[in-house]
């Protein structure tokens, strides 16, 4: 026997155990990683990256879904913009995701979040918070709910978990005269908000 040959084969056996111990490590390590990242995480992560943002396919229960970037987010909803500005933007719960269709490339960018991105209004801001200053600021709204049905209106009130909604035509101002019906409209059953005069982004 060759004893050269003999540590060479052992010198290659531990070399490829301790390849296989810390891939084993680096897998069991990167479970515990995604295990800790939330999908309030991986949608910031995609707002957050450089140049223009890829449009996503949200799917809202009840199967209507809104192809469009991110381009906010607060603690429980993102905002969407659809129809290509912020006066066009889609407030939408997270209640109301049924899954979100995007680019692999981006799947995987948005698995590794930087913390760091997420501002400050992205963990306070609720949705109920969000809806009231639509009540503050008096302006027209769509709602479509999850059964697709829009209703159009100024909302009057807004609770812990629901809307008060004044109906009246599309892009009109609320007159008492040409209020056609009001509407309690719990938040579990919104799809998305669209303000007539748009939805500010956050910083």
């Amino acid at each position: 026997m060759r004893w050269d040959r003999f540590f060479e084969d052992i010198e290659d056996q531990l070399a490829s155990e301790w390849e296989a111990e810390r891939a084993a490590l680096d897998t069991e390590a990167e479970r515990l990683r995604l295990s800790r990242v939330t999908l309030h995480d991986r949608l910031a992560a995609l707002i957050a990256a450089d140049g223009d943002p890829t449009a996503v396919g949200i799917e809202v229960h009840g199967g209507s879904t809104l192809t469009a970037p991110v381009v906010g987010l607060g603690t429980d909803w993102l905002l969407a913009s659809p129809w290509g500005s912020r006066s066009g933007a889609a407030l939408v719960p997270f209640s109301a995701i049924a899954g979100i269709s995007l680019p692999h490339a981006d799947m995987l960018r948005s698995a590794r979040p930087d913390a760091a991105a997420a501002s400050p209004l992205a963990r306070r801001a609720t949705f109920g918070f969000v809806v009231r200053d639509l009540v503050r600021r008096r302006v027209g709204v769509r709602v479509q709910g999850l059964d697709s049905r829009v209703l159009s209106g100024t909302i009057d009130r807004a609770g812990v978990d629901h809307l008060d909604l004044a109906l009246h035509e599309p892009g009109a101002v609320r007159r008492a005269g040409d209020v056609q019906g009001y509407r309690l409209v719990p938040f579990t059953a919104i799809g998305w908000i669209a303000a007539d005069a748009g939805l500010a982004r956050p910083a």
